[in-house]
């Protein structure tokens, strides 16, 4: 990303897509969930003090659902996309691995070159290596819960 890019991020003046924020958390050699101001030892995290982050361009928007931050083995959080929201404009992978459990609406997960539609109640296991997208195609806002394992 240029500089200005990066400031204008930085300043609240632009507003990147969920896999930019994963490319940009690569390069500072931290996780998505490290973007998250950290939640001491806490271990129950009230809907009220849940750390949050609006993604405009991808029309998203996650919350962390527990303590983020280095050492962490898991970051759980929620990612409501509403209708033609994605995670970007095309796939992206990270290191790990990831679970997804589709709490409301419906998205389009894809996979590499695998495309899954996943309803309420549907569930996806894979290594964040693969290159992979979230898109909800439908006419209702989607909420989905993702665990990232490093």
């Amino acid at each position: 990303f240029s500089p200005s890019f990066v400031s204008q991020i930085e300043r609240g003046q632009a507003s990147p897509s969920i896999s930019s924020l994963e490319r940009l958390a690569q390069a500072l050699g931290v996780t998505l969930g490290e973007f998250f101001r950290p939640v001491a030892t806490a271990r129950v995290t009230r809907l009220g003090e849940r750390a949050e982050l609006t993604s405009a361009w991808s029309h998203a928007q996650i919350e962390a659902l527990g303590p983020t931050g280095p050492g962490r083995a898991l970051e759980p959080m929620m990612i409501t996309l509403a209708p033609g929201g994605q995670s970007g404009g095309r796939p992206y992978s990270h290191g790990g691995d990831e679970f997804a459990f589709v709490f409301e609406g419906t998205v389009r997960l894809t996979l590499d070159a695998e495309v899954h539609d996943l309803a309420r109640g549907d569930a996806a296991t894979f290594p964040a290596e693969i290159p992979h997208r979230w898109e909800n195609a439908g006419p209702e806002p989607a909420r989905i819960v993702v665990v990232s394992a490093h």
